[in-house]
């Protein structure tokens, strides 16, 4: 039962679920969203259900595939948005206009960076609670506040710790003057 629901987000861990409910959030019109972080037995039949698929540059690796090629390969696929995580280098990404865009990490400097395990686990949630919050604004709005969210992550130590609160992510913007 889907009422209620307005987006759904899978990594592929559980292949069979997660094509079962992309397909029947896209069938639904709920927004349908994919962390790749690795290739999986499912992912090129799972990408025929995902709105936004944001994947790791490992990905790219496994499928020896440059960033922008992947871009390519997601559009193929029928992502309306899609982007590759690159770390310290930002994320590439397409609109739903099919334009590229290049959003750069922020100038963390590398002696505050303490702990990225979990950094793009951040970015993904983020992106997702700002779709689900300010569904009236934009991919580039949701993928800057995903960043600041990151950043904030990196910094500290472990996961829980690295979990932002509203706060802390206006905060990182601030210090790192976004939109400045």
């Amino acid at each position: 039962n889907l009422t209620g629901c307005r987006a759904l987000h899978v990594d592929g861990h559980q292949p069979d679920a997660a094509l079962h409910y992309a397909r029947l959030c896209r069938e639904d019109g709920i927004l349908t969203s994919l962390d790749g972080g690795g290739l999986r037995t499912n992912t090129h039949e799972l990408l025929e259900f995902i709105d936004v698929a944001i994947v790791a540059e490992r990905l790219c690796e496994q499928m020896d595939k440059t960033p922008e090629q992947m871009l390519d390969y997601l559009k193929s696929r029928g992502c309306r948005v899609g982007g590759v995580t690159m770390g310290e280098r930002g994320t590439v990404w397409y609109d739903e206009a099919g334009v590229v865009h290049r959003l750069p990490a922020l100038p963390v400097p590398r002696e505050r960076v303490i702990d990225t395990n979990g950094a793009g686990d951040v970015f993904h949630g983020a992106y997702i609670y700002s779709y689900l919050a300010h569904p009236d604004q934009g991919w580039k709005n949701h993928f800057e506040f995903a960043r600041a969210a990151s950043t904030y992550k990196v910094q500290k130590l472990g996961n829980e710790a690295g979990l932002p609160t509203l706060a802390d992510i206006e905060a990182v913007k601030r210090e790192f003057r976004v939109g400045a």
